[in-house]
């Protein structure tokens, strides 16, 4: 019984000895300490802390399984440090000031909210990630906290009867309603923005891609039909872009007309396009860390760099509970250099995306290029959180920078907490461009195939105005833009704000159209009292209507005007442009989607017939793809 004991003394000595953690030793030159739990004293091991100087990254670690860090190789000087950790508040400590050869400093960081639900999802990820999540009991020794945002952790919850796993999903869009028919007696004028923004069709083919049909309010008619490339002519004159009217029946209802309004961008080929001073503001918070989100746009912006020349020159902007500035501005033939920047970001943390945009606007103006093309490209998957993050807050702090002559591309991410009404309003009042990156081909198309309409604008501020002939058209209503409209003294107004037009790009608008010799009834008002209603000039009797273009060159303030007239020479569908037939399918398809009242006869097999008839070359696939996904959806409508 003593041999017993007296060997049981021994092991347990042993392994005492054995498991006795070692102190790391702390080279010189070297900031480090302990992140512990402000509650517990418990250490918190993989905690991402970044350190920063004169908000220009330094440094990325990661705690140890004790919590411990060490930023090593660092020079005497003030620094700021910020700490994030999933199921934490993130933190930030603004002075640290660095004198002597080691400095201590120990951190903690509060909990999240306490978890209410019966069930906790166990981050236990296999090789086949969709069974790798499984839902346990409640465990102290598990999971004590929630991060206060879900955009930190994998958003997965455990239906308590099913145990069956389902996804938190946050996306955000903005309410759409349909424009409707305006009486062209009492409202003779139709004014809008243009809009080149393409976000939405990508959006929708990534819905539809995973089976499902696209929320009504996900579709933005306008943004699918200039998703496609139309063969409009080139401009001939000094003017920027060319403009082309046609008149035709309307495709889904026998009695309407339609008017198809055709803008060509002038192409510039990149030999000629100014030198870019680009700033790259990324995303690298925790929701960032899918496959779809900080991978792939990495995978994206690879190819964008390989584009860059010389002249050209890029800065990495990170935000994540904080910003800093990864690569200052670079120039373009150190690609390696650039991509290695890149290669080395990681996702973690909460989301401040008001710093980000601050910062990111600081750096373009510190190399701003007087006759360069100078732009920032925001990467994001637009679920801010901390600091500025409302988006009123946000427009309004992208408004008072713009008028620096900094333009704004919007690309964004991902799913579940996709916030597409955020960033589509951030690249309509950055004077930019907005686009949602679903793969790698999308990233392609953007930043290589249409690189120079996605960084280099030839003309902001572009508005339309069309004034109506009362004795050729009773009623009429714009196919989408319904968040693009404008006041009618907004047209003359050079102060307001507009899309822009970037090279090569192509703008479509349709309106269709009931004619003045229609019974059909439509929305009016009782005739004014106090308003002559005069009848329209004879001598204007064949003009279906005149449209207005203004527009302003990128470093101009004051607009130029474009008039063009529109005949009373209608076509029949089937003799119109592809380009004109192809965009009308595209128009109904976007109607069924968003079960539009004034679909009328839009059919499924109708569009399909329409755009196969109207495919043209399609050297890229993309009518291809679209014909695709009308089958797609036609077989989703039926479930």
């Amino acid at each position: 019984m003593l041999k017993q004991s007296s060997f049981a003394i021994l092991i347990s000595a042993f392994l005492s000895v054995a498991f006795i953690s070692k102190q790391p030793v702390i080279p010189e030159n070297s900031i480090y300490g302990t992140v512990t739990e402000k509650n517990s004293n418990k250490q918190i091991p993989s905690v991402k802390l970044s350190l920063f100087r004169h908000d220009t990254l330094v440094q990325n670690i990661i705690s140890d399984h004790n919590g411990q860090y060490c930023f090593k190789n660092v020079r005497t000087g003030t620094y700021k440090i910020t700490i994030a950790a999933t199921g934490y508040f993130s933190k930030t400590l603004a002075t640290v000031s660095f004198k002597v050869k080691k400095l201590q400093v120990d951190l903690q960081l509060e909990g999240g909210l306490k978890l209410k639900d019966e069930n906790i999802v166990s981050v236990h990820e296999t090789e086949d990630n969709s069974k790798g999540w499984r839902c346990l009991p409640p465990s102290e020794n598990f999971v004590q906290y929630v991060a206060p945002l879900l955009k930190e952790s994998k958003r997965r919850s455990c239906d308590k009867s099913t145990n069956y796993l389902k996804e938190f999903n946050t996306e955000n869009y903005n309410k759409i309603d349909d424009n409707e028919f305006k009486e062209a007696s009492k409202n003779p004028l139709s004014t809008f923005s243009i809009d080149v923004d393409k976000a939405s069709y990508s959006n929708i083919r990534r819905h539809i891609m995973q089976g499902q049909l696209p929320p009504a309010d996900a579709v933005r008619i306008e943004e699918m039909i200039n998703y496609f490339t139309y063969k409009y002519p080139q401009p001939k004159n000094e003017q920027p872009f060319s403009i082309t009217t046609q008149y035709l029946a309307c495709a889904w209802n026998s009695k309407h007309n339609l008017i198809h309004v055709g803008i060509q961008g002038k192409e510039i080929k990149t030999d000629y396009m100014p030198a870019n001073n680009l700033v790259f503001l990324l995303d690298v918070s925790g929701s960032m860390e899918d496959a779809n989100k900080l991978p792939l746009l990495k995978s994206g912006l690879r190819l964008l760099i390989d584009q860059m020349r010389p002249q050209d020159k890029i800065a990495i902007v990170v935000y994540a509970g904080a910003a800093g500035v990864v690569l200052p501005s670079t120039s373009g033939k150190e690609k390696g250099k650039i991509i290695e920047a890149l290669d080395n970001l990681y996702a973690g943390g909460s989301t401040d995306g008001g710093a980000g945009i601050l910062l990111a606007y600081k750096t373009a103006k510190e190399s701003f290029m007087a006759e360069g093309n100078n732009r920032i490209i925001l990467a994001t998957d637009g679920d801010f959180n901390v600091g500025l993050s409302s988006d009123g807050e946000l427009i309004r702090l992208i408004e008072t920078q713009r008028e620096a002559g900094v333009f704004l591309t919007v690309l964004g991410f991902g799913t579940g907490n996709y916030k597409d009404s955020k960033m589509e309003q951030l690249a309509d009042k950055g004077n930019g461009n907005y686009a949602y990156i679903d793969n790698i081909l999308e990233a392609k198309k953007t930043l290589v195939k249409e690189m120079g309409g996605t960084l280099l604008t030839i003309a902001k501020d572009v508005k339309i105005q069309v004034e109506f002939n009362p004795s050729k058209v009773k009623a009429y209503r714009l196919v989408g833009y319904e968040n693009r409209l404008l006041n009618n003294e907004d047209f003359n107004d050079d102060k307001k704000d507009a899309g822009e037009l970037g090279s090569g790009h192509t703008v479509t608008a349709i309106y269709e159209i009931i004619p003045a010799d229609s019974d059909e009834l439509s929305a009016s008002v009782d005739s004014l009292k106090y308003q002559k209603n005069s009848p329209p000039s004879k001598s204007y009797g064949n003009e279906v209507m005149t449209i207005k273009f203004r527009y302003k060159e990128p470093k101009v303030s004051v607009s130029k005007l474009i008039i063009n007239i529109l005949s009373d020479k209608k076509i029949a569908i089937g003799s119109v442009s592809e380009d004109a037939r192809f965009s009308c399918a595209v128009a109904e398809f976007g109607m069924l989607l968003r079960e539009s009242k004034f679909s009328g006869l839009a059919d499924y097999k109708h569009i399909i017939a329409m755009a196969k008839a109207a495919k043209g070359q399609d050297e890229d696939g993309y009518r291809s793809e679209f014909i695709k996904l009308v089958e797609m959806a036609e077989l989703l409508n039926q479930k």
